[in-house]
């Protein structure tokens, strides 16, 4: 009789489960905050505001997602070397559970990638490891955990399978049990970005699932493809450009990105998403980042859209993160001037939609 074993020892696989499960069981959901709109539009707007997390953005849930699903597949065990493809907030998210596991975890980014993010990364025990050109980060963060024997995490391939998109405590479901007591609580849109896909499948996915009707928007900003791909329906859509919106944005339409479940996709400018960035933070009155300003811009086309149809309803959008990691950026005006950008005309925009409730943008 001949057999093969290669089982490994399950100790470690059940206590690293029970810590990230432990992790979550201690933290609250986040948080629906409703965006002040005139009452007599009739219709409501509300961010969910996935800055609370632990690690301050939206890429916490992918992290712990991620990391549950690559344990459970067998290939993140004791003493594994992480190793991910990140521009930023996911890499610090995945740093805090490599942490809280015991593990190494190295981050392969674009140089460019903010300093506050690199710092957050490094104080959650993770390193940084730069290349020049983004779309290097896939093959270098390959190259690197086939050298040390380590996992690449491949959030861009495995956002949407990693997720329970049935439920089990996803966003989606986070979204439609917030709004339950609301006037209008099915909400005729969700919008949100694409970063690697994940979020936007997941939504898209539980809407369908459970009969709901709202619309998935997904907004996209400069230089990214996702926009292109789903325009022309080319899954190998790409720009080879890097996005300046951090989070979002991606220079190839990334595998986890299932555009079959989105209803509309909207480009938007740059300098749309920093103005409303800069509005959004006064309107609150704390920072948010440049990817909740693409979103905002989105769900306020499509609120204007509403209003002139004479529909009333609600539309949801996320808070991705907080403004304070981008104080050198989307908030220093000499950096804005520094990228050619001129915020002049989206903030007229945005002033005559907070004043009439018509989209001229």
């Amino acid at each position: 009789m001949k057999y093969c074993d290669r089982s490994t020892p399950r100790a470690w696989v059940d206590n690293a489960v029970r810590l990230i499960e432990a992790d979550t069981q201690r933290s609250a959901d986040t948080h629906l905050i409703r965006y002040p709109l005139p009452a007599s539009w009739g219709v409501q707007l509300y961010l969910k505001d996935e800055s609370t997390h632990i690690t301050g953005s939206l890429k916490h849930r992918l992290a712990r997602s991620l990391f549950l699903y690559a344990i459970c597949n067998g290939w993140v065990t004791e003493g594994t070397t992480v190793v991910e493809a990140s521009s930023g907030s996911t890499a610090v998210s995945e740093a805090y559970f490599a942490k809280l596991l015991g593990l190494d975890f190295v981050a392969v980014m674009p140089a460019s990638t903010s300093p506050q993010k690199i710092e957050l990364i490094e104080a959650h025990g993770g390193r940084c490891h730069f290349v020049q050109r983004p779309p290097d980060m896939y093959t270098e963060a390959a190259r690197l955990a086939a050298e040390c024997g380590g996992h690449f995490m491949d959030q861009f391939t495995h956002a949407e399978r990693a997720t329970d998109w049935r439920g089990n405590n996803n966003i989606a479901e986070s979204i439609f049990e917030q709004m339950e007591l609301e006037a209008h609580p099915v909400p005729d849109w969700i919008v949100v970005g694409a970063g690697t896909g994940g979020t936007s499948a997941t939504i898209g996915r539980y809407i369908r699932y459970h009969h709901y009707p709202s619309k998935l928007a997904v907004v996209d900003p400069e230089n990214s493809a996702f926009y292109g791909g789903y325009e022309t329906a080319d899954a190998g859509y790409q720009t080879g450009m890097p996005s300046r919106i951090e989070g979002i944005g991606r220079p190839r339409v990334e595998p986890s990105f299932i555009g079959q479940v989105v209803d509309r996709m909207i480009e938007v400018p740059d300098a749309a998403s920093i103005a409303t960035a800069r509005l959004a933070s006064r309107v609150i009155g704390r920072r948010v980042g440049g990817s909740t300003g693409t979103n905002l811009w989105g769900a306020f086309a499509l609120i204007a859209e509403m209003i002139s149809a004479g529909r009333s309803g609600s539309v949801v959008t996320l808070l991705c993160d907080g403004g304070d990691r981008y104080a050198g950026t989307y908030f220093d005006d000499a950096w804005v001037r520094a990228q050619g950008m001129n915020l002049t005309e989206p903030a007229a925009i945005l002033e005559k939609f907070a004043a009439t409730g018509i989209w001229s943008g």
